[in-house]
């Protein structure tokens, strides 16, 4: 597993990503002191989602043959404070060639994803200072 690493320096609020290979652009929206380089940390979390939901889908259908020509996943979220739970929204569009059954069950693989088995488990996060 690659570790993911985040850096700000004085920059409001741009924060750079870096994985060995690849480096993408987080900040903040301009209306709360960024400069809107990049997604907001929450669009991140929300485009983990659709992208692993979309990957999964695809592989998926090339194993099985089935005619997909195009996948479009739409994700929000809903945060509850008086419950403190979260809600994604997933919506998922599958255009080619298929029956009812196929997209439904598309929908259903798309469910199984690494992401989503994530965020529906017991998540913990432990954090340390690095001296």
């Amino acid at each position: 597993m690659n570790t993911v690493s985040a850096s700000i320096g004085t920059q409001l609020y741009k924060t750079e990503i870096k994985t060995n290979n690849h480096l993408i652009i987080a900040d903040e929206p301009e209306k709360v002191g960024g400069q809107d380089l990049g997604f907001t940390p929450t669009e991140l979390l929300n485009s983990s989602l659709a992208a692993c939901s979309a990957i999964t889908i695809r592989m998926y259908a090339e194993r099985k043959g089935w005619d997909v020509q195009h996948i479009n996943i739409n994700v929000k979220h809903k945060i509850n404070t008086s419950s403190e739970t979260i809600t994604f929204e997933k919506e998922i569009e599958v255009i080619g060639n298929l029956d009812a059954a196929q997209k439904k069950r598309l929908v259903e693989i798309g469910e199984k994803c690494p992401v989503e088995k994530m965020l529906k488990g017991d998540i913990k996060v432990v954090s340390s200072l690095k001296e």
